[in-house]
């Protein structure tokens, strides 16, 4: 029989990442980005432990959709109250807020609950080329 070994919390050694975002398809990019936040790309990947790395993701403003997604996707909220619908363009969120696009891309890949929420403060993004976390030493993520 196979010996399984399963992570702790505190044993783990989480590292920094950065992602160039410039030029990068935001839902491919997203699934790698979810993917290291979750620690599944780590051998010893245990599903009910936070035991992802931390992930810089730079120029969020340059990210790209396909198709016409720009323009046809939106982006809604509902207040309750009868006609309280608001819709959004995905456009018109990359002009003013890139990094939230970027953020919600990735937060509806992770699990739902708790361990998601944590798994979530890992991720910092960036609407320009500068991020403070050059102390942590971060290590260039390649996309594939």
């Amino acid at each position: 029989m196979r010996q399984m070994t399963f992570a702790k919390g505190g044993d783990i050694e989480k590292q920094w990442r950065v992602v160039d975002a410039d030029g990068q398809v935001l839902g491919r990019m997203s699934t790698q980005i979810a993917r290291v936040l979750m620690g599944k790309h780590r051998p010893d990947y245990t599903p009910h432990i936070d035991c992802g790395d931390f992930v810089i993701v730079t120029n969020a403003e340059k990210v790209v959709m396909t198709g016409d997604k720009l323009n046809q996707k939106m982006k809604t909220r509902y207040s309750g109250y009868p006609g309280g619908m608001k819709a959004v363009s995905y456009g018109e969120l990359m002009e003013k807020k890139p990094e939230f696009v970027v953020e919600e891309a990735v937060r509806r890949m992770l699990p739902k609950g708790m361990l998601g929420r944590r798994m979530l403060k890992k991720l910092k993004v960036y609407r320009g080329a500068e991020h403070p976390h050059a102390a942590q030493g971060p290590v260039v993520m390649e996309l594939k």
